[in-house]
């Protein structure tokens, strides 16, 4: 009987967030590391194992690292985009593809640095915090092109600084005119979903605030609590992957009958 009970609950949970995102002109969508672990991607820390495993975060994601050991740090995010390998989007990103046909405007926020939304085919995707399969020098920004992954020391720009990963290391501010978009659409937002994220990674943390604070719904979307459930409109308490196509699923149910 109590997983009945479950079960009706998590439906009357998923009928109500279609009905949120029925009456939106405008969602926002702030996605983090739980959606591309769906994919079969592992996070940072789980990304460290073997030869890995001796190394801490500030040798192998810092400017400073970057600078006391370049072949290293190479090395590092050359073993990282072969984990990404063939990874292909999962259903949780299709969803939020097919969310497009029944909101004016779907706008993707992420922290994820594997480029899954846009390969699933989302229209609006703002990146925090970069992208691994993108290159800028170190001292000027400069963008570099058709960069030869497995390389044993960075190459060099133009100018004659280093090349290194375009994604955001700790202790690096994120880029001001991606944090500012991700400002403004949640302001601006009728329902903002969190999806896969532990909202405790600032400033991106502060993303959803930025929105309650303007009168949007939060809906949660993760398999355990965090800090963002206490403000948040409904919790779908489960894997993306399965509770996005549900919400989609009866959204689209509900404009076709509208």
């Amino acid at each position: 009987m109590k997983h009945q009970d479950d079960l009706e609950g998590i439906q009357l949970t998923v009928d109500a967030a279609a009905k949120a995102l029925s009456e939106a002109k405008r969602v926002t969508v702030l996605t983090g590391a739980g959606v591309s672990k769906e994919s079969g991607i592992p996070t940072f820390r789980d990304a460290q194992t073997g030869i890995w495993a001796e190394f801490n975060p500030e040798e192998l994601a810092t400017p400073e690292g970057f600078l006391a050991n370049p072949p290293l740090v190479w090395k590092w995010y050359d073993f990282r985009r072969k984990l990404l390998g063939d990874a292909k989007p999962n259903p949780g990103h299709y969803a939020l593809v097919e969310l497009e046909k029944y909101v004016p405007k779907v706008t993707i926020v992420t922290q994820n640095i594997d480029g899954l939304h846009q390969k699933a085919g989302s229209s609006d995707v703002v990146e925090l915090h970069g992208s691994i399969t993108r290159f800028h020098c170190f001292d000027n920004q400069h963008e570099a092109k058709d960069v030869p992954y497995e390389l044993e020391e960075p190459p060099s720009c133009h100018c004659g600084s280093m090349i290194r990963p375009a994604v955001v290391w700790f202790g690096e501010a994120l880029p001001s005119k991606a944090f500012t978009r991700g400002v403004t659409e949640c302001e601006f937002s009728q329902v903002i979903l969190v999806v896969g994220t532990s909202a405790l990674v600032q400033p991106a943390a502060s993303l959803p605030m930025a929105g309650y604070n303007r009168g949007a719904k939060i809906i949660d979307v993760n398999p355990e609590t965090n800090p963002v459930t206490q403000i948040s409109f409904l919790s779908l308490m489960g894997p993306s992957g399965e509770m996005l196509p549900k919400v989609v699923a009866v959204l689209a149910k509900r404009k076709g009958q509208s």
